[in-house]
């Protein structure tokens, strides 16, 4: 039995904070503690409770006066991305075709996607990001490349080997067949293995084929319980091309639907332009549209409506995400504060509460796995981060005039960065300070 207690403000939700004195949305300790054992939460409240029902023994870290939080979450990047973040272009089809497509073709390399991998997951770490949903490449070595990673860490991830058999390089194309069977031998060898998660990952409608979507059909009928993962309705142009491509289709939604691709475990990336019948079908599939909020502002692609979208007649669970390698940052503090900015200019208000349960229980219930991760409850995954809202001399400046628990969290969203993870806990390790030059 592996004990480790760990002790510090900590802070988790219950449910979707309604406004700033929402109090009972959340559960916070001005002396918490988390007793880790074997990788779960065993015991969770105030220092003094915790630390009467641990081992004798157990190893305790003191990690006052910093907040302790569920590690973050992030519900949609590209693994094969890491070295297209910052790359010029003026909208998302010639930033694919100028740059994301031909890096992606390196990844036929096994040793090529088996050093980005070990890179990626340090970045996640670094950052408090402690469950991804990440698109692979079209090549299966991309995938085993990235589960192999995942299983080495113990961390608990979800992803997917790309289908996509036309709008591409050659490099970059499978065919109906070899897209199915690939994505079937991924999840025989790498779903449920560790805390791996195979999601079903055709692209997007523009490239695939009918056949291809028909495949990805058979795979989602096959396998029910996977996740399936996608993009929607990001940029005007991407829009009609789809409808060119599907011209029976009622909308661009209307493509997916057509092949039974919509529930609660299907995240479709972006969402920005959606119609109203769009909205009411996903609201009624209980379908996930995910908020890119830093890949939509730097491909200049448009505002997505987040809080509009989860309210109107026909609300739409929805949740956040960095989407790596449009997307400007690994760190999903940066990207919430793009996501405040964002609804800033749509004349809406998304409180600092709103933006930490996104970040943590809200995008876990998106991902459905809210029973093992996004929250600081007993017999819950030891995934955990430590946060120091003074991390660098601005920050310090500010925090000397942070009076209350609302503006602690909102310094950290607007000035916070790698740099404000004090630690990151992966099955109650630390992981973190693990890292080479830590």
């Amino acid at each position: 039995m592996t004990a480790r207690l760990i002790r510090g403000r900590t802070l988790t939700f219950e449910r979707m904070p309604q406004a700033l004195d929402d109090h009972s949305a959340y559960r916070y300790e001005s002396d918490g503690a988390l007793l880790f054992i074997d990788g779960l939460i065993q015991e969770a409240g105030s220092y003094e409770t915790v630390r009467a029902a641990a081992p004798e023994d157990v190893e305790e870290i003191d990690h006052r006066p910093h907040l302790i939080l569920p590690g973050f979450i992030d519900t949609h990047l590209h693994f094969p991305q890491m070295q297209v973040i910052g790359s010029y272009a003026a909208n998302l089809l010639e930033w694919l075709n100028t740059y994301t497509f031909p890096e992606e073709c390196r990844f036929v390399e096994s040793a090529h996607a088996a050093r980005i991998a070990t890179h990626f997951f340090d970045e996640m770490v670094r950052h408090g990001t402690t469950t991804a949903v990440a698109y692979c490449s079209v090549h299966k070595a991309s995938a085993d490349a990235f589960f192999a990673e995942a299983l080495r860490r113990d961390m608990r991830m979800i992803a997917g080997k790309v289908m996509m058999d036309r709008n591409a390089p050659q490099g970059l194309l499978d065919t109906p067949e070899l897209g199915y069977d690939e994505t079937r031998a991924v999840i025989e060898e790498w779903h449920g293995k560790g805390r791996n998660h195979v999601a079903i990952t055709p692209r997007f409608a523009i490239t695939s084929t009918p056949e291809q979507m028909a495949a990805a059909s058979a795979l989602a009928r096959e396998f029910p319980n996977l996740h399936i993962q996608t993009h929607l309705s990001e940029n005007h142009d991407e829009i009609a091309f789809t409808g060119s491509l599907y011209p029976d289709a009622v909308d661009y939604l209307d493509v997916y639907a057509r092949y039974d691709l919509l529930g609660r475990k299907t995240l479709f990336g972006h969402c920005i332009h959606l119609s109203e019948r769009e909205r009411q079908v996903m609201s009624e599939s209980g379908s996930v549209a995910v908020h890119c909020p830093t890949s939509n502002l730097f491909l200049g692609s448009g505002l997505f409506p987040l809080k509009a979208i989860a309210r109107g007649e026909h609300p739409v669970r929805v949740s956040v995400a960095s989407d790596i390698g449009g997307g400007s940052s690994y760190s999903m503090l940066r990207t919430m504060d793009e996501a405040y900015k964002i609804q800033q200019l749509l004349g809406e208000r998304l409180n600092p509460f709103e933006s930490a349960y996104h970040l943590t229980r809200g995008n876990a219930e998106a991902v459905s796995l809210v029973d093992r991760i996004g929250t600081l409850e007993v017999g819950t995954d030891a995934d955990v981060i430590v946060l120091d809202m003074a991390a660098t001399p601005a920050m310090a400046l500010k925090a000397e005039v942070v009076t209350s628990l609302a503006d602690e969290l909102f310094l950290l969203q607007t000035m916070g960065d790698d740099r404000a993870i004090v630690e990151t806990y992966v099955a109650g390790r630390p992981a973190k300070s693990a890292l080479p030059g830590s």
